[in-house]
This record gives structure tokens, sequence and C-alpha cells, in this order.
């Protein structure tokens, strides 16, 4: 691939592992147009920025405003023309972009699942002390853990992963979770612990893949990322989300899902935000056949079958009641 001929900037977060997913994309596009680490890194510079929800702390993204908190300066900074490419965590991402903006490719995904990190080296729910206090900012997860575990105690617990960590020794909490993709890419000893399998804890839509965007009338960027594109991880990515956006689905909401590639099968549920009802369906997508159109359709489906079984008690999990 020709090398442009002048810098494209990636725009992302500046959290460490925003920029380690950042620094992914950078290696590949260097690599794809054939570049050495010295005119790569001068070619596609890294701009870091400080995202809206990045610098809100003390409350939940419930709170705060929602999950277009993470993306909305870089979003900016893509339509201002100061960034070619934004590199995202895609469960990150509203389901609707902004105009003029597009996705140009996900990544291969990484485990998507979650890992329950407590004190006593507790690794599934079962086996956490009774009434034990569980830290997490994460609506999903409080609504999955009070489903399982009613007894529990969930606060609130935000911060990158050191800070979270941080707070689980010093005794705040007795355990927390973290998305195990996540600690992969920041090459941490945690990640090699036991995940929580997905019938304990669904995933998080999109949970495990990056996302590149570019501007729609950026043609040099979107053939670019041509290749990083990984086909299966973006059929998976756009079930999901499609499933998300039929239940009009972000962080107000706790929502899962996982479209396994291997074995096919899709699974969604919805929750309420404390546990006690949960509504869970399941398909298959064929992944060897399947299109990306086909991909939404099927998400759509699943989303609407859930609402199909749900009826009205849907709005109290929706937040609309």
């Amino acid at each position: 691939m020709t090398p442009p001929s002048t810098p494209q900037p990636i725009a992302t977060r500046k959290s460490p592992l925003a920029l380690v997913q950042a620094r992914m994309v950078q290696a590949a596009l260097i690599d794809a147009c054939g570049l050495d680490r010295e005119d790569g890194e001068r070619l596609f510079p890294i701009l870091g920025l400080v995202s809206t929800g990045d610098r809100i702390q003390d409350r939940t993204l419930l709170e705060a405003g929602g999950k277009g908190l993470f993306t909305k300066e870089i979003d900016e900074a893509q339509l201002s023309g100061a960034a070619n490419f934004a590199v995202h965590s895609m469960k990150d991402v509203p389901t609707v972009l902004p105009d003029g903006l597009q996705l140009g490719a996900i990544l291969k995904r990484e485990d998507p699942r979650d890992m329950l990190i407590a004190r006593g080296g507790e690794t599934r729910l079962a086996d956490l002390p009774r009434g034990a206090v569980i830290g997490t900012a994460s609506l999903r997860r409080q609504a999955q853990l009070l489903h399982a575990r009613p007894d529990l105690t969930v606060v609130p617990l935000r911060g990158n992963v050191d800070t979270r960590l941080g707070k689980l020794r010093s005794g705040e909490v007795h355990a927390t979770f973290l998305a195990r993709a996540g600690l992969k890419r920041l090459g941490r000893s945690e990640a090699e612990g036991a995940p929580l399998d997905p019938s304990e804890m669904l995933p998080a839509a999109a949970q495990g893949a990056i996302g590149v965007a570019v501007r729609q009338d950026d043609a040099q960027a979107r053939r670019m990322l041509t290749g990083l594109n990984h086909h299966a991880s973006a059929l998976a990515i756009a079930a999901e989300r499609a499933f998300l956006k039929t239940l009009d689905g972000s962080c107000r909401t706790p929502i899962a899902a996982h479209l396994n590639n291997e074995s096919m099968d899709f699974i969604g549920e919805v929750l309420t935000p404390d546990g006690r009802i949960r509504w869970r369906e399941k398909s298959r997508i064929d992944m060897k056949t399947a299109t990306l159109d086909d991909a939404k359709a099927a998400g759509q489906a699943l989303g609407q079958a859930i609402r199909d079984a749900a009826g009205d008690r849907l709005a109290l999990a929706l937040g609309t009641a």
C-alpha cells in the first residue's frame, strides 16, 4: 500500500489501555504501508485526548450522561480534521455514530469474557463470601451479579485497572470485575486466571473488540484500513450492536450480548437493574455464509425476541417506565 504523503493522526483516549490499543493500530498501518518505525510514527502519530468520561471519576456513567462521554472529544477531533483515524473500545461506542463518521475496521477480537478479581482468590460468583462488598461501575455487571447472588452488596468503583486493583488491595471492596481483553493487552498477570463463563456473566455487547473510525469523506483512510478488518469479528460486533440498538441500549440499561464465532451461538439478555428479572434469548448464525447485513438482521431479531418475551415489563429494565 502506498504510504500517505502527509501525517495521518490517530486519535485515542489517554488511558493506558487506550494508548496500547492505538499503538496496535499504528503498528498495523505501518506494516501495511511497508514503513520503518521512525517514518511510520511520523506519518501515523498518536493524538492522545482526555475524554469527558475519563475526567468524571466521582460518579457512574449512568449519572454522568452515558457511554458517549468516552468518544465525544475523539469524534470532534476527527470531524475537525485534527485526526484521520480514531481507535475505540467498541463496547464504549454508541450504536449510532455522529454524522460524517463511520467504522472503517474491526480488529480481531480478543477474549471478551469478564474476570472476577477477589482478595480471597475466588474466581466464581458462587464462591464469594455471603454479604461481600463488590465494586463495579458497570450497571450490567451489577445486575448480573445481583441476579446470581442477591445477598451481595454492590458499590460504585471507577478508574483504570491500577486504581481499581488498588482499592481492592486496600480492602475498600472484596472483589471487582475486569475485562480479560484489557488485562491481556496490558500484559497483566491477572489475565492468566480463570475467566467467568458467559453462562455465569454474559459479556457486554462488543466487549473485547477494537474499532477504527474514519470520516466518511476520507477515502484514503478507508483504503488503508482494508487489510486491518477481521471479517468474523466484524460480523459478531455488527450482530451484538444491532441487538443493543434494537433495545435502545446504553449504559443506562443492563444489557449483554455475545456471538461465539466457533459454536455460532448468539445469546442476548436484558435485566432489571436490581437483577431480579432477566430475559435471555438465543439463536445461531452461520458464520461461514453470513454477510454483514445478515449479522445485523440476526441482532435485530434477537432483540425483538426479548421485547416480545418481556412485553410491558421491559420498560422497567430500559428505564422508561
